[in-house]
């Protein structure tokens, strides 16, 4: 109980009760997460079944006696283990210079003496001094307090910071938020004043602490893409095996001849094994990250680089996140003119000069506080040329800030020392006290001030004195104050942020923001950046009173949610998910972290962003920009649009494959196809669907479309369709020219050989034709692509070595090619493309 607090003990505890603590709650630090070493990212790659299918499909291979296929399955393995060695130890690289929170000074009373210790030895009932700048290293209740203003945006999301008074004795603690509370809390900053407080809780129990422990009880869900890619590796897997053994059966029983039927076995489990398949899913994920990180944002879950392409719903934090966090003047009220700071210009018309010259005599010359911030920051850019900046002039008194007035005033003595001048400023209503003005002028001057509140301002007032150098009274009330203005801060939105806003819209994505700011400011940043009217904003205190049904309900049309806290924040994501939504959260506070990491993709700040958020989060911005976020999930679109194709070309070109291995068994055909030529097959068929589509451009219209469905399956009927035309088709063609080669007679090495130029021109023809899903082959010869013409200036000079040295002609078991071969070769081969352009209309009608 907080009652049991002995304020008259300034000498701290003994060395005895600090070792005694210790031993009972241990150090004031949070669990953190283990940093990855090495070997345990080495075991983390190993063990996902894809690299496992990997691994088993190249000792198959060596197995049977392929070297070429092994060392090739085999080296892939190493390749794309080490791409994502890199990326993971990139990331933890990042993180562990990011970390800023992780333990600050403290300066305790220990023994009557005053020490400064790290704030993991912070205990239970330690008295901790704190001033301006200071980082709070534990919950604590405020025994005594000159003047104390926290910023608490860490844990409440307020942007602006809150009072602080000495505790009663009596009141418990409670949550952080709200202005004239006697508790401050680890993580949060001392802005302005100094102040003696006790320590009343230490790590996993203060306010960051729970934070943390929610986040355990939090589990990481697989992608809809990881499941259906297993669900369909094992299913390849299993036909690929079931033809296998028909075809060594049916070969052994109609030909008498086991050991080529063997042979032909294998050669058809070599065309159907899907070892394509983790090779694409990996690269495409990790090669993705790389490609995200060139435009500040890290990746820490690999998988959730899909998962931005189907995001539906960003949920935002106002804080830091829409806004800079950096508090600046916009507004000045002099009589009853309302004036618009311009921050483009250098200077500002005369008669506001006066209120911005004593908003700076009033405040620090070194100020802490955001708000004295942003006043010297406009006086050092607009004053600067003028009389109204006295560097010459000495500081006197000070009279601070109280709980019973809201102001305060700073007495001057210019250099020739005939009068006092007193500079005063302070919440509207208390300067306006000071200057006992008439209930008319008060009346006019809460019209401002109303005015200013409705467009989310944060409202100062300023006043001057003078008075002659006498003694001077004790209090502030015995000038005699003249009202100079009002000026209005605010928190700045974001550069980019109203064009990102509007590319989401135009995307169908919703925008929500959430913040612990009140529904007037809310409104207000929501205007200027964008965010689609909604005259409905929920409150904390309302989102406290909803059922998750109705809350279930209400969220489909509303897009802010003021004075939230962080369980509120974690139902608005549940509640979004039991909408079928894909989440997207983004934020940098502690107060972010549980949302974080419940959301599909969380999305965390790294400059400003603390350790639990990025380390909850599945991205992470580097540069803090909103922008960056779009970026992002153009970036998630066009991967799984190239990943679908990648994939589907898989499909596609695996059935002629199989089929030209399948049906001359069943049709007691000499084989077209021997395990060398499979092998070859697949150094097209590799590079292409791994290197090929993963650097392909993004579709024109990838972010003028609606979000893909969660549910959407990998394969669709209508990319199916598409696949067993252009693979039926393929087929067709390359069996049909080796039927016609067998029954001309020309022998079992030539139609072999056309079948399998047929097969590589197909092939090519695919890859051409599948780089869009929406423009012609032709349209996008004219969009580059580098590794697609390496790959085909490689094929086709593979194809003419074996044409001109007789080895590689009989490695292959081909024959010489005649001349009218190559003109039913170009006919074969357009033929192919134009069966695979038959289907991309269908798709086209689709997607719009």
């Amino acid at each position: 109980m907080l009652t049991n607090i002995d304020r008259s003990a300034p000498q701290g505890l003994s060395d005895q009760e600090v070792l005694k603590r210790l031993a009972l709650d241990g150090y004031n630090e949070l669990p953190s997460t283990k940093k990855h070493s090495f070997f345990s990212i080495v075991f983390e790659v190993v063990r996902e079944p894809m690299f496992l299918l990997l691994l088993a499909c190249g000792l198959l291979y060596l197995f049977l006696g392929d070297v070429e296929e092994a060392l090739m399955l085999l080296g892939f393995v190493f390749v794309v283990m080490g791409i994502t060695l890199y990326q993971e130890q990139k990331t933890e690289r990042a993180l562990e210079a990011l970390r800023d929170l992780s333990s600050p000074r403290a300066l305790v009373s220990r023994n009557g003496v005053q020490q400064r210790i790290a704030g993991r030895e912070v205990v239970r009932d330690d008295i901790i001094l704190l001033s301006e700048g200071d980082r709070v290293p534990a919950d604590a209740v405020l025994l005594t307090g000159a003047n104390v203003s926290v910023d608490e945006s860490l844990l409440t999301g307020e942007s602006v910071p809150v009072r602080k008074k000495s505790w009663d004795g009596f009141k418990e603690m409670g949550r952080p938020g709200g202005d004239d509370l006697p508790f401050v809390y680890s993580g949060t900053i001392i802005v302005k004043g100094q102040g003696i407080a006790r320590v009343a809780c230490t790590g996993a129990r203060t306010e960051i602490g729970k934070i943390g422990k929610a986040l355990q009880t939090l589990e990481q869900e697989d992608t809809n893409l990881q499941r259906q890619t297993a669900k369909i590796v094992k299913t390849f897997a299993a036909v690929g095996l079931t033809l296998c053994a028909i075809v060594v059966v049916v070969f052994g029983l109609t030909r008498g001849n086991w050991l080529e039927g063997l042979l032909a076995g294998i050669t058809l489990a070599m065309a159907t094994l899907p070892e394509e398949f983790p090779v694409v899913l990996t690269i495409f994920l990790a090669l993705g990250a790389w490609r995200i990180s060139q435009h500040h944002v890290l990746t820490r879950r690999v998988p959730a680089v899909e998962m931005l392409g189907a995001a539906t719903a960003l949920c935002v934090d106002k804080t830091g996140t829409l806004t800079l966090n950096r508090m600046t003047v916009t507004k000045i009220s002099v009589g009853d003119h309302l004036f618009a700071v311009d921050h483009t210009q250098g200077s500002l018309p005369e008669d506001l000069h006066e209120a911005v010259e004593y908003s700076l005599l009033a405040s620090p010359a070194d100020p802490f506080d955001p708000m004295e911030k942003a006043m010297k920051e406009l006086g050092g850019r607009t004053l600067i040329n003028t009389e109204h900046i006295h560097k010459d002039w000495i500081l006197v008194h000070e009279y601070p800030l109280s709980e019973k007035l809201l102001a305060m005033s700073r007495v001057w003595r210019s250099p020739d020392g005939k009068d006092y001048i007193i500079a005063a400023k302070g919440a509207p209503e208390a300067i306006a006290d000071l200057c006992h003005i008439t209930e008319a002028q008060e009346r006019a001057l809460h019209v401002q001030i109303d005015r200013m509140a409705d467009q989310g301002l944060r409202v100062i007032g300023v006043a001057r004195a003078t008075f002659r150098p006498l003694d001077l009274p004790p209090g502030q009330h015995d000038f005699d104050f003249k009202f100079l203005g009002l000026l209005g801060l605010a928190d700045p939105v974001r550069p980019g942020v109203l064009e990102a806003v509007q590319e989401c819209y135009s995307a169908g994505i919703r925008v929500i923001m959430i913040t612990g700011d009140y529904p007037g400011t809310a409104r207000n940043i929501a205007q200027q950046i964008g965010l689609k009217p909604d005259d409905k904003i929920i409150t904390g205190p309302e989102l406290d009173e909803m059922s998750d049904d109705e809350l279930k309900e209400r969220i489909k049309t509303v897009c802010i949610f003021a004075r939230a806290v962080p369980e509120q924040k974690m139902r608005i994501v549940n509640a979004l998910k039991a909408n079928n939504e894909v989440v997207a959260m983004t934020g940098d506070g502690v107060n972010d972290a549980p949302a974080l990491k419940a959301a599909h993709i969380g999305i965390a700040m790294g400059g400003r962003g603390t350790d639990v958020a990025r380390e909850s989060a599945a991205l992470v911005l580097l540069d803090d920009n909103f922008a960056s976020i779009v970026r992002a999930v153009r970036m998630g679109r066009r991967i799984f649009d190239n990943l679908k194709k990648a994939m589907s070309f898989i499909f596609s070109v695996h059935i002629p494959i199989a089929g030209m291995s399948l049906f001359p068994v069943l049709l007691k055909w000499p084989l077209a196809l021997l395990p060398v030529h499979i092998v070859f097959l697949e150094l097209i068929i590799d590079p292409a669907c791994s290197v090929v589509f993963e650097m392909e451009a993004e579709e024109v219209d990838i972010m003028r479309r609606k979000p893909r469905r969660l549910e959407e399956p990998l394969f669709g009927k209508q990319v199916i369709r598409h696949i067993l035309l252009q693979g039926l088709g393929v087929l067709a063609i390359v069996l049909g020219v080796y039927a016609f080669i067998l029954n001309r007679g020309y022998g079992e090495e030539e139609a072999r050989m056309l079948a399998f130029l047929n097969l590589v021109i197909a092939n090519l023809g695919l890859i051409f034709t599948n780089r869009s899903w929406t423009r012609s082959a032709l349209a996008m010869l004219r969009v580059p692509n580098l590794a697609l013409w390496w790959v085909t200036g490689g094929t086709f000079g593979f194809l003419a070595l074996t044409q001109v040295i007789p080895f590689m002609r009989n490695l292959l078991n081909f024959a010489v090619l005649h001349p009218w071969e190559f003109g039913l070769l170009a006919i074969t081969g357009l033929a192919s493309v134009l069966v695979a352009e038959i289907a991309k209309p269908r798709l086209k009608a689709r997607r719009g």
